[in-house]
């Protein structure tokens, strides 16, 4: 039984609290939070469970470390990678196993800032232990489905993974108003999609599909179109008014020898009435698709649904499961930083722990 640390209570804390307590092999050891406040309420309360856990939230993070053989680490590095990096360094070297969707930079960590591999590198040598990154859109869906979709394919021309969403359900103020900025002025540009921001975001996929994939990626562009909303429309935030962003359509485009070759593409909407044009989900609130212009024409897509959640917390289960069926096969590899692509999708699990998994 791997003993596993979760580090954050928010969204994907959450989400990562519920996948450990379930996921066959797996023991929710710790919770790490750095809120005074949060310190000593059970993970069940974070994470909506109907029972307690019996495992309080602590600041104590040198004894969670102590008590756990893995870290989830699930505290946002959006805003302060430094810090995400930092922490995550600090529980390879204590040697603990790390998987994380929160350094968008190191999803592909043969192109990731050198000083951040070399850190994190010593780090998991000096613990003996690994690290994996990868990402809640979800990650997955932008590594080794892609790879695998155009491993079908006898040519490919070009692969696209493509996010649709509507946010209408999703609660989450700050990603959705602030982040993407849904209800915001015309006139500005939100945060997510200002210049080289997705390139930062979803670059690091682009690279290690090409490279997955046999070529190398030379240059990558980005292309974006915001729409407005054409009436007010509500949400479970609450109203957005007419006039203010209501949709954007971002593609990140890898180039090898003069051609598109991967794209990554994020079809949003806050409300489905916007942009009725651009790609729709086959049904519901959004689809992950992974769509291979070549010999044949391939499009495969995948949606996720969890029992009283909504779509958005179906993509999440999905990223954080990823991560955290990737543990067992992390523990028996070399000390380093590895990808999605080296990772295997299905890790091999102790036969009696793979038979808890069927319901």
């Amino acid at each position: 039984m791997t003993r596993v640390a979760v580090w954050g209570t928010g969204n994907m804390g959450a989400t990562a609290i519920r996948s450990t307590v379930a996921f066959p092999g797996l023991a929710l050891a710790a919770v790490i939070t750095l809120s005074d406040e949060k310190a000593g309420k059970d993970a069940a309360e974070f994470a909506g469970l109907p029972d307690p856990t019996g495992v309080p939230a602590t600041t104590d993070v040198d004894t969670a470390l102590a008590e756990s053989d893995a870290v989830a680490y699930m505290a946002s590095g959006d805003i302060r990678p430094d810090e995400a990096i930092a922490d995550i360094e600090r529980c390879l070297r204590a040697g603990k196993h790390v998987v994380t969707p929160s350094l968008y930079s190191l999803y592909d960590p043969a192109s990731a800032p050198q000083e951040w591999v070399d850190r994190l590198t010593a780090a998991a040598e000096e613990g003996t232990a690994t690290l994996l990154v990868s990402g809640v859109d979800p990650g997955w869906g932008n590594d080794a489905l892609a790879v695998t979709a155009a491993s079908l394919c006898t040519r490919i021309n070009t692969i696209t993974c493509q996010e649709i969403f509507d946010y209408s359900t999703y609660n989450q103020p700050f990603a959705v108003k602030v982040s993407c900025g849904f209800g915001g002025s015309m006139d500005e540009t939100p945060m997510m999609l200002l210049p080289t921001i997705p390139t930062m975001v979803w670059g690091g996929n682009v690279r290690l599909i090409g490279r997955g994939l046999g070529i190398e990626i030379d240059e990558i562009t980005e292309e974006l179109e915001r729409l407005p909303l054409e009436e007010t429309v509500d949400t479970v935030m609450g109203p957005f008014e007419k006039g203010t962003q209501g949709a954007f359509f971002l593609k990140v485009i890898g180039w090898s020898g003069g051609r598109q070759r991967v794209i990554i593409e994020h079809i949003t909407r806050i409300h489905p009435s916007c942009a009725p044009h651009w790609p729709q989900p086959d049904q519901g609130a959004g689809d992950h698709r992974v769509i291979v212009d070549g010999d044949p024409q391939l499009t495969i897509t995948t949606r996720a649904d969890l029992v009283g959640g909504n779509r958005a917390d179906g993509g999440n289960t999905t990223a954080a499961n990823r991560l955290l069926g990737a543990l067992n096969w992390l523990a028996d590899q070399k000390p380093g930083i590895y990808d999605g692509l080296q990772v295997p999708l299905r890790s091999v699990l102790p036969a009696e722990a793979e038979a808890a998994r069927w319901a």
